[in-house]
């Protein structure tokens, strides 16, 4: 029996957008009865080992989804060949991800947005040093491609 695809959402500290995404799919695949692996990681080193920022806590508790247990940990090599897709929040941590990423990587780096027709290229924002709305934003950013993503892997899996 195969695996199940395995998805790691990567943006700057792993403590807003990063498991918002995380969230956001495992939502979405649930609904789409769609079995996946999902995970969350952070470029940088600021909040290794913290829970996810309050805001977004509450904003994915708004939403019927705990994430308080969840703790940042950073991106490893070993992550681009344990997960078919590392997805990036951002353009600027797309960018870092494929510099880091080994040579001979098995996984799939793309931008979050670049799975949602007409938003190819664009960030998720980084609502860190913004309003409480702005979490919304990333929320429903992180949503939409969750959405996308799930449907372009249950496209794949029934065309197997």
């Amino acid at each position: 029996m195969n695996e199940p695809p395995a998805i790691l959402f990567v943006c700057l500290g792993n403590i807003c957008r990063s498991p918002l995404a995380e969230a956001a799919m495992r939502a979405a695949a649930e609904r789409e009865k769609l079995s996946l692996h999902v995970e969350s990681a952070g470029l940088g080193r600021y909040h290794i080992g913290f829970p996810p920022d309050r805001r977004a806590q509450a904003v994915a508790m708004r939403n019927g989804i705990d994430i308080g247990q969840k703790r940042a940990r950073l991106v490893t090599r070993e992550d681009f060949y344990r997960f078919d897709h590392v997805v990036g929040l951002d353009t600027e941590n797309l960018a870092g991800l494929r510099r880091f990423a080994p040579a001979d990587s098995t996984a799939k780096v793309s931008l979050l947005l670049d799975h949602v027709s007409g938003r190819e290229g664009q960030s998720v924002a980084d609502p860190y040093y913004d309003q409480d709305a702005a979490f919304d934003t990333a929320w429903r950013d992180a949503v939409a491609g969750a959405e996308a993503l799930v449907a372009e892997l249950k496209g794949k899996a029934a065309d197997q």
